[in-house]
């Protein structure tokens, strides 16, 4: 009997050296020769261009692979001829070596040699071409046939399958690195440095946002140029964001399910090239031009006044768990860059993604922050959302927020002045970590989603809860010199319903993802206005609108970073599928077309006013908690909360079911001082939240703190044009419209 590291699979080896593999009709392709290779240097890592002291031209090939017996880059021709040059010198456990006339737009790939032993993690494979985990950019796109997977697919005892190694050559199935040389120093950019508090995030994707938009010239729709043109900037703008945060554009692959069901995985939770811009989304070609072209795109936006945060997806890779395909990490050191269980051959999975990156190990941790420094030193980026962040968190097993990978952050030089958000939670035991992650971050608050949907809809148990997400949530933030801003409140995210279907559906409705509708969260909180789906019914729609300008208006007034999901200010709707990971299609595409009808414009300029008014008082944006208390001899608090009586809220009325809710920020109150020293003072505000489904009355509260109101929105009013400059005195009682935010201006 043969063991598991011997089993082969009965087609014929790889080839070595600079030999080719057999053609499909047998012959063999012409040799191009090798070229001479010099040591090189160990650093940096991955294809770097230079010319000599001596005039000499070429590239530097570096790749860590600690376990590795043989490493050799390959060179490919434009016709796909293959070259392969042996690296032979080994420092620290980089193979490196400098091989002359090499040039940028030079098409490349590793092959790694080594033990084949799955059941103690060893999986080299010389067959399967590598992608350089530093390339800079990627020409081609995976597929994923069965030649791609360093294990046999179909052998017969399935059990075992992936412990037995397949022979057949990857090379002309996978993409190639390539080698880039860019000596741009980013002298004519102009970062916004936009302060956190001041900062209004919108999420968006960068082929979704600009597909269909009918101001961007077609060959540009769907690309990083078609971000960077002035009819996608002019809506930015309008609209008064100052961050747009990109779902995921490093280099991914898309998964073996999607493909074989005729799908894709359109918002790239998948990544495979941590340095690459992913070469899906360039109008000007993929043999280098993509990374001038993002380039062009963050100027751009930072021209604008936009900052640019980008979605990573650091915590695991498209090479999925023991069944999934060899494609760059698993084949160079699998041992090396994974988190293996005490049994080898599996993968530890915090992510639900098949595998988990080992970000103890020096090397992971170097690549991670390598890439990090990459982006924002060369690419432009001003700062990063980081996916399931409580999996880079971890140490051995167990979430530790003194990490290796957290402590190595806060004292990069780099790192440490971009702005960092964590999604504060991974799929393993422990992992749900609001709140938890130390200064330096900002967190996406889920509890405020939840509790904001759950108020809108009527279904909170007590109105305490609602009470902090407003304010800033210091029962989550308030500690170790945390601000409010460390809140990235959100009502919505990719990654579920947009809010349009928010208050259209109770249900998911993920059919078209091809899995029987078990997809997607159940936990939805969401409330369909007494209708599901679509409705002709002026009323139901009537009442869905003025949901949606609730949920925005609160967004907006609350303290902490709000984030827009891009299309939820038109009424984008994506028919109940709260999942829409692979639907690259008008169920994820902006429908532009919705501006020009007057119940979504009118949605448009609402969340612009909302936007334009936050930037405009201070007292929204808060730098600091609230205190609660008294400063002045008058009584006058920095934030009160009122019952619809007109009443100071007790500590029974917190503990209590209520529909309204009135908050009163004082502008007389706000702790620090402007750039000049001079103390920050603002306008006053009330805001009155009533979420019941009948009209209310609501006490104005009198002296010490107004005596009179300016009602400045009033969400019960389509058309915003109408509704401010109603002046009501102190004291007296109004009638608040059922489900609807009165915004008023202490006069």
């Amino acid at each position: 009997m043969t063991s598991a590291a011997e089993r082969r699979a009965p087609a014929g080896g790889p080839a070595t050296g600079s030999e080719r593999p057999a053609a499909a009709n047998g012959a063999r392709r012409a040799v191009p020769p090798v070229p001479a290779v010099w040591p090189g240097a160990p650093t940096p890592l991955g294809a770097r261009f230079r010319v000599g002291p001596d005039g000499v031209a070429g590239t530097n090939f570096a790749l860590w692979a600690a376990g590795a017996e043989a490493v050799r880059v390959c060179l490919f021709d434009e016709g796909g001829r293959e070259t392969r040059v042996p690296l032979t010198e080994l420092t620290h456990e980089i193979w490196h070596g400098f091989v002359p006339g090499v040039l940028p737009g030079q098409r490349y790939g590793y092959r790694v040699d080594g033990r084949w032993d799955p059941w103690t993690g060893a999986r080299w494979n010389p067959a399967k071409l590598l992608l350089d985990p530093y390339a800079r950019a990627v020409d081609g796109e995976f597929g994923l046939p069965p030649e791609v997977y360093g294990h046999v697919r179909d052998w017969p005892e399935q059990q075992v399958a992936d412990t037995v190694r397949d022979e057949r050559d990857s090379a002309p199935y996978v993409p190639k690195g390539v080698v880039v040389h860019d000596d741009d120093d980013w002298s004519d950019d102009r970062r916004p440095k936009t302060p956190w508090a001041d900062s209004v995030i919108y999420e968006l994707h960068v082929r979704g946002f600009t597909k269909l938009h009918p101001g961007i010239p077609e060959e540009l729709r769907g690309t990083y140029a078609g971000l960077a043109h002035p009819a996608a900037i002019e809506h930015l703008v309008g609209l008064g964001v100052t961050a747009v945060e990109l779902l995921p554009v490093h280099q991914f692959a898309h998964e073996d399910h999607l493909l074989r069901r005729g799908l894709r995985n359109y918002w790239g939770y998948n990544s495979i090239g941590y340095f690459a811009p992913h070469a899906g989304y360039a109008a000007s070609g993929t043999a280098g031009q993509q990374v001038g072209e993002f380039k062009r795109m963050v100027r751009a936006l930072h021209a604008a006044g936009v900052e640019v945060i980008l979605d990573v997806v650091y915590n695991h890779t498209a090479e999925a768990g023991e069944l999934g395909p060899t494609l760059s990490l698993k084949g160079i050191d699998n041992r090396g860059y994974y988190r293996l269980q005490d049994d080898a051959r599996r993968y530890a999975d915090y992510t639900g993604c098949g595998n988990t990156l080992h970000v103890v190990r020096p090397q992971v941790l170097r690549l991670i922050t390598d890439s990090l420094r990459y982006w924002v030193t060369e690419m432009g980026v001003d700062g990063f959302r980081f996916d399931l962040a409580a999996a880079l968190a971890r140490s051995m097993h167990d979430v530790d927020m003194l990490s290796p990978f957290l402590a190595v952050i806060a004292q990069d030089p780099v790192l440490r002045r971009v702005k960092l958000i964590a999604e504060p939670w991974d799929i393993g035991s422990g992992g749900y970590q609001v709140g938890a992650f130390p200064p330096l971050w900002a967190e996406w608050n889920d509890r405020y989603r939840n509790t904001v949907r759950d108020f809108w809809r009527h279904a909170l148990p007590d109105v305490r809860e609602m009470g902090y997400r407003l304010s800033g949530s210091s029962d989550l933030y308030a500690w170790g010199g945390r601000r409010p801003y460390a809140s990235v409140n959100f009502v919505t995210a990719h990654d579920g319903f947009t809010l349009r279907d928010l208050v259209s559906y109770e249900t998911k409705h993920n059919e078209d993802n091809g899995e029987d509708n078990r997809d997607g969260t159940d936990d939805n909180r969401s409330a369909n206005c007494g209708t599901e789906g679509e409705s002709d019914d002026e009323r139901v729609r009537a009442l869905r609108r003025r949901q949606l300008r609730n949920l925005l208006t609160t967004l907006l007034l609350s303290t902490g970073v709000p984030m827009l999901v891009a299309g939820d200010e038109l009424g984008r709707t994506q028919r109940g599928n709260n999942n829409a990971y692979c639907q690259d299609n008008e169920i994820s595409w902006l429908d532009w077309s919705l501006l020009e009808q007057p119940g979504w414009r009118a949605l448009y300029d609402l969340t612009a006013r909302l936007v334009a008014l936050r930037h405009r008082h201070p007292v929204l944006r808060r730098r600091a908690f609230f205190s609660g208390r008294s400063q002045t001899a008058d009584g006058l608090r920095d934030l009160a909360w009122f019952t619809a009586r007109g009443a100071e809220m007790t500590e029974g009325d917190w503990y209590a079911p209520a529909a309204t809710l009135g908050m009163y920020l004082s502008g007389r109150d706000i702790p620090g001082r402007d750039e000049r020293g001079a103390p920050v003072v603002d306008d006053s505000f009330l805001a009155v939240l009533h979420a019941g489904d009948r009209p209310t009355g609501f006490v104005l509260p009198g002296p010490p703190w107004a005596e009179r109101y300016e009602v400045v929105v009033d969400t019960a009013v389509e058309e915003q044009s109408r509704a401010p400059g109603t002046v009501h005195r102190a004291g007296s009682r109004i009638t608040v419209p059922a489900r609807t935010v009165l915004l008023l201006r202490v006069a």
